[in-house]
């Protein structure tokens, strides 16, 4: 409980200190329409401040009632109390707290701004379409179920295959008691439903060319050994709906457009780096002074004439 009183006074401190930053103008243009919670020395505090902590807390499992809103009203006033003693010794205006009061209110600007951008540049129909086309073609094709036995040495994956000729039914047992593959031994080689793209190119190649039912009789070799595989069943792949994956796609489409504008942004921006050199072109100049300074190279000899 400690700890998230301290956060509460942390998130109250930046709320005030952002108030501090904003013009009378925007205090004026908002008062209309904001509800004074509390008022400390006769600087006031708005519900709206006293929401956005809320906000904050409930995102962190607090409930929000009238006794935690209480005390985030008192820890709001004692916030406002300190930042009024520190605005009277002038710490608003010069040093550490004035550069953090500018670069706060650059970030929440800057946050601002991409807020309202996403707002007014929602995603359209043509673009959910393009992106749902993809995730289409990549889920294209069919999913295999199979089950495998994984050996070292190619001869024990041939001795199982000669079992198996005898009789298929022991896949599980002889899974159980000879497969080196950890995930799957236990359940007598079973790897569930799978997208053959996502496995090692040889096997993945061999489960496509069995049938429902059938198994390896030559073993497949990998990076891992040698495979012995049967082929329980198969079916087509379905995309999710558009529906489905709507949220993500607003969001990557939303971070993809974000992006496009804000490189844009800063190619047309002027923006310069004020200090020194870098390293590699301090270097280089000094190598270059060092050329300037040296003697010149004597001539060339003239090529021997054959």
């Amino acid at each position: 409980m400690l700890m998230k009183s301290r956060f509460m006074i942390g998130g109250a401190m930046a709320v005030l200190a952002l108030s501090a930053c904003s013009q009378s103008a925007d205090k004026a243009a908002d008062g209309a329409q904001n509800v004074i919670a509390a008022t400390v020395n006769g600087k006031p505090i708005s519900k709206k401040q006293v929401d956005m902590i809320m906000k904050q807390q409930a995102a962190q499992g607090m409930p929000d009632n009238p006794e935690m809103r209480k005390m985030v009203i008192d820890n709001l006033a004692m916030a406002s109390l300190v930042a009024q003693e520190a605005v009277k010794k002038g710490l608003d205006k010069s040093g550490d707290v004035a550069d953090q009061l500018e670069m706060m209110k650059t970030n929440v600007l800057a946050q601002g701004f991409v807020d309202d951008y996403l707002k007014s540049a929602p995603v359209t129909d043509a673009q959910y379409a393009a992106e749902y086309e993809k995730i289409k073609a990549a889920t294209a094709g069919n999913e295999y179920s199979a089950r495998h036995i994984l050996v070292e040495k190619e001869e024990d994956a041939k001795a199982i295959i000669a079992k198996l000729k005898k009789d298929i039914k022991q896949f599980g047992a002889l899974a159980k008691a000879q497969s080196k593959d950890p995930g799957s031994k236990d359940k007598g080689g079973e790897l569930g439903w799978f997208d053959p793209r996502g496995m090692v190119p040889e096997f993945g190649n061999a489960v496509t060319q069995l049938e429902k039912g059938k198994f390896t009789e030559t073993p497949v070799k990998s990076q891992f050994g040698y495979h012995v595989i049967v082929l329980d069943d198969s079916r087509a792949k379905e995309a999710p709906s558009l529906e489905q994956v709507k949220p993500r796609l607003t969001q990557q489409i939303q971070q993809t457009n974000l992006k496009k504008f804000l490189d844009e942004l800063k190619e047309k921006a002027k923006i310069e780096i004020i200090g020194e050199k870098p390293a590699a072109s301090a270097s280089a100049s000094a190598s270059a002074s060092a050329a300037a300074s040296a003697p010149a190279p004597a001539a060339a000899a003239p090529a021997a004439s054959k």
